[in-house]
């Protein structure tokens, strides 16, 4: 059950559902179940109007309820709003921010235009997508791992090769390190894979997993919280309709016993005032409990689109957090790789040409004697 509640006297929260969140339906201008017209409190610093006529904006099937000439409500899609004439304004639940429960009480045309979405399932929609762009978001970083392991296999390779293996001295002593360099540059890049593997991409892939069941929990509670709402709804209307007709009848049945067009008796006429009350009455307790139903589908959409707001953030907040590892663990590769040329920079500042000569003179020379020239 619901924790949340219909904000009273908090300080700094609003007293009313936000614009076009349901209203209490009313029944020849009263409020049944005692509740009363939810007002706007005008000390309050954020007010919104509401925005365009919901019968043509919002589309499916809707009523207006008219009472002293005056529209209080109006039914979209077996939901009560508050009619625009009669209540103009309403204070966000979350005025400060750019909530989820106080934008998607309405229903939405799909891209089509020809069937509706509900605002809950739009969300759900984006929870999905989410869900799959973290997933793609692991992908890429997998395919990452698979560049720097098969770079890591090929610079250890290419470490081995024995191309200019028979350079000497100190310049060949260079060439040696640089290529010893390309190995540890490979277990640089090896380890790199590694740890984006157990960094990033599995905690990418494993946060939340249950998240599509855990949807689809959410998804199943508020349908069915609906379609009790609607069978309330159709409950109102025969309710309504029943009404109306035992008022005809009795207009009718009174009307022939004061012309003396019938021969109907003042038993009869009692009888059918009786039936007219009771269907009253009927009407009343049908709208009480539509009442109560949208109470508790209202109180529901709040706590679950709150939080599927705090799932979103904290979903965000945990990719923002791994893709800074993701840059930690590169800026990482990149400062381990320098240190493996660093020994290769200092023999290169190393390497003396004229030392190189001497040694290679002293182990290779053949003689010091130099030729002279011919006598006659």
């Amino acid at each position: 059950e619901t924790t949340w509640e219909r904000p009273s006297s908090v300080p700094g929260t609003p007293k009313s559902p936000p614009a076009n969140s349901p209203s209490v339906l009313t029944v020849n201008g009263y409020h049944i179940s005692g509740t009363p017209v939810h007002q706007l409190d005008s000390g309050h610093m954020s007010l919104r109007k509401a925005s365009g006529d919901p019968q043509v904006s919002l589309g499916g099937k809707s009523q207006t309820v008219v009472s002293k000439n005056k529209q209080v409500s109006t039914e979209i899609n077996c939901v009560t709003f508050p009619h625009p004439d009669v209540m103009p304004e309403q204070q966000l639940l979350k005025p400060s921010e750019w909530s989820y429960c106080d934008y998607f009480w309405a229903d939405k045309k799909d891209s089509q235009g020809n069937n509706t979405v509900s605002g809950f399932e739009i969300l759900l929609q984006k929870q999905l997508k989410g869900k799959q762009m973290q997933k793609e978001m692991a992908e890429f970083v997998r395919e990452r791992i698979k560049i720097e392991e098969e770079y890591a296999k090929n610079l250890s390779k290419l470490s081995q090769n024995s191309l200019a293996a028979q350079e000497e001295g100190t310049l060949g002593e260079a060439w040696a390190q640089l290529k010893k360099s390309l190995a540890d540059e490979a277990e640089v890049h090896l380890k790199f894979s590694s740890k984006l593997q157990s960094e990033v991409e599995k905690p990418l892939l494993n946060f939340r997993e249950n998240f599509k069941k855990d949807m689809k929990k959410c998804d199943h509670h508020i349908a069915d919280l609906r379609k009790h709402l609607a069978s309330r709804y159709a409950a109102v209307e025969k309710a309504r309709k029943a009404l109306t007709e035992r008022q005809k009848d009795l207009e009718m049945k009174t009307q022939q016993l004061e012309v003396k067009l019938s021969n109907k008796t003042e038993e009869e006429i009692k009888k059918a005032r009786r039936k007219s009350t009771q269907a009253g009455d009927d009407l009343m307790r049908c709208v009480d409990l539509y009442n109560q139903a949208q109470s508790k589908w209202f109180e529901e959409m709040v706590t679950t689109t709150l939080e599927l707001e705090r799932l979103e953030v904290e979903r965000v907040e945990m990719i923002r957090q791994h893709l800074c590892q993701y840059t930690q663990l590169r800026h990482e590769t990149d400062m381990f790789n320098q240190s493996t040329v660093e020994l290769v920079d200092q023999l290169l500042r190393k390497v003396d040409p004229a030392k190189d000569r001497e040694l290679w003179v002293k182990e290779h020379k053949t003689g010091d004697i130099r030729p002279v020239d011919m006598e006659i």
